[in-house]
């Protein structure tokens, strides 16, 4: 049952209009743009956007927005590498340090210090506030969970799983190249061997 049934004439196009229906089961999105470029930009992002609703509507779990999760992530990560000691130390830290370019691309992105804003963000962590983003608009940390920032623990989660990966996959490159050549590949820091470092996937190969 619908309340309106027309046609109408959308750019070059005549289409039928179906609307006020009674609990309809699918919805469309008409996507204007001035270029057939525009339109597929605006396509994708559509796609992405509903995705990441979906994946909401499914898991039912999020993480606050606005870089806490990264800060959150780099704080705990130094503080179990100081446990740890030695090449792997270094290999976590650095780790930790590629969480903080969220937050700190975030606040280049909004026009604030990256330095002060990362300072900022880490004290209110340090505090114990996990939920504590980059507000955009203050540039002051704030509650993410009570601003109503937030975004799907699984596109997070995957978006880390994929970073970790590709930080593999490059040293077991560089070990590659280090073998073939008999030496430190590309003037690793330190003149560190073929093994690349140590608890990042390194390997030696013959």
């Amino acid at each position: 049952k619908a309340g309106l049934v027309e046609e109408r004439k959308i750019g070059d196009e005549k289409m039928t209009f179906v609307e006020e229906c009674e609990n309809p089961k699918s919805v469309s999105i008409i996507l204007r743009g001035g270029t057939e470029h525009v339109v597929d930009e605006l396509n994708r992002a559509m796609e992405d956007a509903l995705r990441v609703v979906g994946v909401v509507v499914e898991d039912k779990q999020l993480v606050p927005g606005g870089g806490a999760p990264e800060v959150e992530l780099a704080l705990r990560l130094r503080e179990y590498a100081a446990t740890v000691g030695g090449r792997e130390q270094l290999a976590i830290e650095a780790f930790a340090d590629s969480m903080e370019v969220i937050p700190k691309t975030l606040a280049e992105n909004a026009g604030l210090d990256q330095i002060d804003s990362l300072v900022a963000l880490r004290s209110q962590h340090e505090k114990g506030i996990k939920s504590s983003g980059l507000d955009m608009d203050t540039g002051e940390p704030v509650d993410m969970l009570k601003l109503g920032v937030v975004e799907p623990l699984r596109v997070k989660t995957q978006a880390i799983n994929s970073a970790a990966e590709a930080a593999v996959m490059i040293l077991r490159i560089d070990d590659v190249i280090a073998s073939k050549s008999g030496g430190p590949a590309g003037g690793m820091p330190g003149g560190m061997g073929p093994g690349g470092m140590g608890g990042m996937g390194g390997e030696d190969f013959d």
